[in-house]
């Protein structure tokens, strides 16, 4: 199978696999424990404490608002200027590692993002929701999770989708810390060969990556809004093909 690919692909297409497999791990970490803290932030943002409120203001526009490149510099290379802190409190092992470092940046950014998208998903159902829940005997929390929370993931679905695709091209910042992502693996088979063509290859992966992606969130999407395509069938008025509805009378 080797003889029908190209050349360059022989040498290093095991690397750029190994990269890309890399990547994968770094989004899927950073986006998962992103998720967890960015629910905390969101309930702490809505819950509006006179000390939690502004905090939370101030650790969303914060990270929203200065590249992710700085922050993983602040962390990889910043971290090693306190390096003894970190021995005595246990946790420079951790630190140490470009691939750790990677992951903790990624999460303390998307989950600012995230914490947006939550609260602007959440804030977006109509109060009547909450309302008609608490008239039926419901608490807050049941409410939330049985009521506001399906409603609000659809208003979320997408929006997250696409933090989660830029998070895969924004992982390739990793490769600065001499993390051996898909570009890392990339940057380090062209110093060797010198030839262009290989970041074509790696682009390609990132392509695939990304679209395996959006045709996943397409049907995520699909799915969980079928009950709208059937509503919204069952309320169109008919047309000349079959008797229409008969008008609902209010009581009065």
């Amino acid at each position: 199978m080797s003889e029908y690919l190209p050349e360059i692909l022989v040498r290093y297409g095991d690397d750029l696999l190994d990269g890309f497999v890399v990547t994968i791990q770094l989004v899927v970490y950073s986006v998962g424990l992103g998720a967890i803290l960015a629910t905390g932030l969101t309930y702490l943002r809505m819950k509006g404490g006179r000390i939690t409120g502004p905090l939370t203001w101030l650790y969303t526009n914060l990270f929203r608002g200065t590249p992710l490149l700085a922050q993983l510099f602040l962390i990889y290379y910043g971290a090693g200027q306190f390096s003894g802190f970190w021995r005595a409190i246990g946790v420079w092992n951790f630190l140490r590692d470009p691939f750790n470092c990677a992951v903790l940046a990624f999460t303390l950014n998307t989950a600012a993002y995230q914490s947006e998208i939550f609260r602007g998903a959440v804030r977006a159902v109509p109060v009547g929701q909450w309302e008609g829940a608490m008239a039926l005997g419901l608490d807050r929390l049941q409410t939330f999770r049985k009521v506001i929370l399906p409603q609000a993931s659809l208003y979320a679905l997408r929006p997250f989708g696409n933090e989660v695709i830029l998070m895969i091209k924004g992982s390739a910042v990793a490769s600065i810390v001499t993390v051996y992502d898909l570009l890392g693996e990339t940057r380090l088979a062209y110093s060797q060969s010198f030839r262009f063509e290989v970041y074509f290859y790696a682009a390609a992966l990132y392509l695939i990556l990304v679209e395996t992606l959006r045709q996943v969130w397409n049907l995520a999407e699909r799915r969980l809004t079928r009950h709208l395509k059937t509503a919204n069938t069952a309320s169109r008025p008919a047309d000349a093909t079959g008797p229409a509805e008969p008008p609902v009378m209010s009581a009065t």
